[in-house]
């Protein structure tokens, strides 16, 4: 994976906005009270919309077929046995 300059965390979008061509979408966290507060925008080219959406649809899929796998051969939890870690990494999405 490059290195990134910035990585925000976000559990969710408070607003999305088009204007000139440009989808932007403001990302944000759950705050306090729970309430949502901005973290950072997102400004993607509306042409390249499709494409990213794509990339997440299939993110999407591959994560549920994923969690399928992983409770159809899952053991009961127990003192003995933890539970197995949550990580993964999907397949590039260019």
């Amino acid at each position: 994976m490059a290195a990134t300059d910035t990585i925000i965390f976000a559990d969710g979008m408070s607003d999305i906005a088009v204007a000139n061509g440009v989808a932007r979408i403001t990302l944000a966290q759950s705050g306090s009270e729970g309430k949502s507060v901005p973290v950072g925008q997102l400004c993607v080219p509306v042409t390249q919309l499709p494409a990213i959406a794509n990339g997440l649809i299939q993110m999407l899929r591959q994560l549920e077929a994923k969690a399928k796998e992983l409770k159809a051969t899952q053991e009961p939890v127990t003192a003995e046995a933890p539970a197995p870690s949550g990580s993964f990494r999907f397949g590039s999405h260019t």
